[in-house]
């Protein structure tokens, strides 16, 4: 591979610039005509504009995307978080017109992009899930659904297969709600996914949210990079996360990791994943995989010293592992809040022109941004605009380092969600460690 296209935008497309640069290969930086002021374009070797402003015209066109990697001679495309990166037609386009999809194989990403095909998978390799439906929900057998709910017992959850992002559930409390609930679900499933299959599981009251970072080379090695704590949510979007969990129990954390790694092998997995779990009473329960690079992928690399975008490239590329599971040492504790345009109450976007932009710095600060003094938001696409990542030996020396680099960023010009960060690193109960996942919720008076 001699150079790589970024399917892409915003903090993530300037991430994978950085790491590009790093293994000396030439890049391609594709935008909207909305997106002609993004940072990375300045740092790649070629730009080409793919389409309007409209996601659907430009970053969701894969046409238009592949068109750009033929006209610029690129040979790989990595495609960040977000738009098509776990799209197993846009991976399977690329493959099929002779470029290096940077990701899993298509048949891959499928498989775990249906809800229950990836949860019968990981039952198959020994990774534990929620009790449920075992599979789709019949869909002209009340009797059978009202024997299921009644197994698994009550509250259940109904969610779409081919559902995420926290679109595509229900719960339900008790039968009377059951059988209305499914055909709910089913037809808000069928329009937003275009896929109306449903599955039932068990509704864990109080979980947290863990997840395993995982890296594999597709010819027989993985390893894992330890978890992340991901609980501290507002309408199933994470807002802080962190590694290592804090307050997991040991032995039930090694199994899980091994766990996940030799799912990774018996799926010929390749590149960068994460398995997502809700953690419970010293129990993990698989929920998802997701099959790319994750937004808060810098923690991991912070307590491991490894570039895990580096190592999706090089994995893309043929190589096997540069690492294996002895060389990584988690040390230390990162934390890492996520910087929205958006209106810190309301929590609508705030898109608009960035007056005056001040990164923090000093000792562990990591500023993950695309932003600059005079760049403007555009109001198309997720409210992201930064990531802001403390590393300390102890988690209270990781607090204490966000504390101070919360309280020295400075962006004028538009609302972020700076101040609920501020407000959040003080809390006592997140402060203390290992809150649930309703936490944030409650605290916000959202239930």
């Amino acid at each position: 591979m001699h150079k790589v296209l970024i399917a892409n935008r915003g903090e993530i497309a300037l991430r994978v610039i950085r790491a590009c640069k790093e293994l000396g290969l030439k890049t391609v930086a594709v935008h909207s005509t909305a997106d002609r002021e993004l940072m990375h374009l300045a740092m790649a070797d070629e730009t080409v504009c793919i389409g309007p402003p409209s996601a659907t015209d430009s970053y969701l066109n894969i046409p238009a995307i592949i068109s750009a990697a033929e006209v610029t001679g690129a040979d790989g495309i990595h495609p960040g978080y977000g738009f098509l990166a776990e799209n197993a037609d846009f991976a399977e386009q690329i493959e099929n017109s002779g470029f290096t999809f940077i990701g899993p194989s298509a048949e891959v990403i499928r498989l775990m992009g249906d809800k229950v095909s990836a949860i019968a998978s990981m039952k198959a390799t020994g990774v534990p899930t929620v009790p449920g439906s075992d599979g789709p929900l019949p869909e002209n057998d009340d009797e059978e659904c009202l024997r299921i709910g009644q197994r698994v017992g009550y509250p259940v959850i109904i969610k779409a297969a081919g559902g995420g992002g926290g679109r595509g559930m229900r719960v339900v409390h008790d039968e009377a709600e059951l059988i209305k609930s499914i055909k709910l679900t089913r037809t808000e499933a069928g329009a937003a996914f275009g896929n109306p299959m449903v599955y039932l599981e068990k509704f864990l009251t109080n979980p947290r949210h863990v997840e395993v970072q995982v890296l594999s080379d597709g010819q027989g090695h993985a390893i894992h990079l330890g978890d992340r704590d991901c609980s501290l949510q507002r309408r199933h979007q994470k807002i802080i996360e962190e590694a290592p969990a804090p307050g997991i129990d040991e032995k039930a954390r090694a199994e899980v990791q091994a766990r996940c790694v030799q799912a990774c092998i018996d799926l010929g997995y390749r590149g960068a994943g994460t398995f997502e779990f809700l953690y419970e009473n010293g129990e993990f329960y698989f929920i998802e995989m997701n099959t790319r690079v994750q937004v808060e992928h810098p923690v991991s690399e912070m307590v491991t010293g490894i570039d895990i975008v580096k190592e999706q490239i090089l994995v893309a590329s043929g190589q096997p592992l540069s690492f294996t599971q002895d060389d990584v040492v988690i040390r230390g504790h990162a934390i890492e809040c996520r910087i929205n345009a958006e209106d810190p109450k309301t929590f609508m976007p705030s898109p608009g022109t960035v007056t005056f932009y001040h990164a923090p710095g000093g000792n562990g600060v990591r500023v993950d941004s695309h932003l600059y003094s005079g760049y403007k938001v555009p109001p198309y696409y997720d409210s992201l605009v930064g990531k802001l990542i403390t590393y300390g030996a102890t988690r209270d020396e990781a607090l204490a380092r966000m504390r101070n680099a919360i309280d020295e960023l400075v962006v004028d010009g538009i609302k972020t969600n700076a101040p609920l960060h501020r407000e959040l690193v003080r809390d006592p109960g997140f402060c203390e460690g290992g809150v649930n996942i309703h936490y944030l919720e409650h605290k916000l008076g959202l239930k």
